[in-house]
């Protein structure tokens, strides 16, 4: 046991330690217990109203946290507009631009919480409850969220760009970007299985249509009926911007069909499918045992989504909390 003087010596380089390391363990599913008691049911109320007037919500409100997360952490910054001292919005990346949706619902979400407890629930722990609220509306599994994050002063547009997974990219680049933030094989094809609902962009996966690597043929893992069926959708030369099912079995329901898809070669993108068509992968086996036991995938994507939103939180006196989500306060 320490002495009370080599306590007081000490503590202030522990303190010192703390603001260098700050830890994860401050983030806590009972967080506003005592401040925001009604918070979850806030935001899952506010979900399942939008849900009602669009099936595509849940889907996107999941895919907001997910981007928000890669990109400097769990700390909203995907939120900001441009304007003031944010001069390039994540909103206008590469990956996000004419993509990524859901603000209105968000803000609704922190109408809501400033009436009921002002300045009090960050809109990066909106994002994460919105997600829980998403995948459980729709099926899927239900978990304790943790709570505590603060939301960022800064947005990172390039990090935006770079950070963030691409539907093109190959499955050693897709975990390369897991892996340098903190996620593993088994998040990675977890997360990978909230593609069992919301919609993709033609442009998301045309090259795997026509002229797949520069070859003149068709990406060869497509399963040839449902490649008559994208192509029909999705011609050369069309509208890019056409909506495509992820899941073509159950579009907005949230289950292992993801999985069962890519057994078949159904995977949408071409980073779905290679979870399963890359020769030699350790993900095989997952994709198999997720596609045979849903429950074994309802776990693992929970737990993937708390270990997702344990990505460097701001915590403490760190970030603020925004009034409004779409700027820094006082901008």
């Amino acid at each position: 046991m320490l002495s009370t003087t080599a306590y007081s010596l000490l503590a202030p380089i522990f303190f010192f330690l703390t603001l260098l390391f700050p830890s994860n363990a401050q983030l806590s599913a009972t967080f506003y217990s005592s401040t925001c008691s009604n918070v979850s049911s806030i935001v899952r109320n506010a979900v399942q109203q939008a849900l009602q007037s669009d099936s595509r919500i849940g889907a996107s409100l999941t895919r907001l946290h997910f981007h928000d997360c890669f990109v400097n952490g769990c700390d909203a910054s995907i939120l900001l507009d441009q304007g003031g001292n944010i001069t390039q919005s994540e909103k206008n990346a590469a990956p996000n631009f004419n993509s990524i949706r859901g603000f209105g619902v968000v803000d609704n979400i922190k109408s809501s919480l400033e009436s009921s407890c002002p300045g009090v629930v960050s809109c990066a722990d909106i994002l994460a409850l919105a997600a829980e609220s998403s995948v459980s509306l729709s099926g899927g599994p239900s978990w304790n969220v943790l709570l505590g994050r603060r939301d960022s002063l800064t947005a990172n547009q390039a990090g935006a760009n770079t950070s963030i997974p691409s539907p093109f990219g190959s499955l050693a680049n897709t975990t390369s970007k897991f892996t340098a933030v903190g996620l593993n094989t088994n998040d990675l094809v977890a997360l990978s299985g909230a593609h069992t609902f919301g919609r993709a962009q033609c442009l998301s996966f045309s090259q795997r249509l026509f002229n797949f690597s520069g070859t003149g043929s068709p990406d060869p893992t497509l399963n040839s009926t449902y490649l008559a069926t994208l192509q029909q959708n999705c011609p050369q030369n069309g509208n890019g911007s056409t909506l495509n099912n992820l899941d073509p079995s159950s579009a907005d329901t949230f289950d292992n069909n993801y999985f069962s898809n890519l057994l078949i070669n159904q995977g949408l993108l071409q980073t779905d499918q290679e979870l399963f068509s890359t020769n030699g992968s350790s993900t095989i086996s997952i994709v198999n045992n997720f596609a045979n036991n849903q429950t074994a995938f309802f776990e693992a994507f929970a737990q993937s989504m708390i270990n997702m939103g344990n990505i460097s939180p701001l915590t403490g006196t760190q970030g603020e909390i925004r009034t409004d989500c779409k700027k820094v306060n006082g901008s």
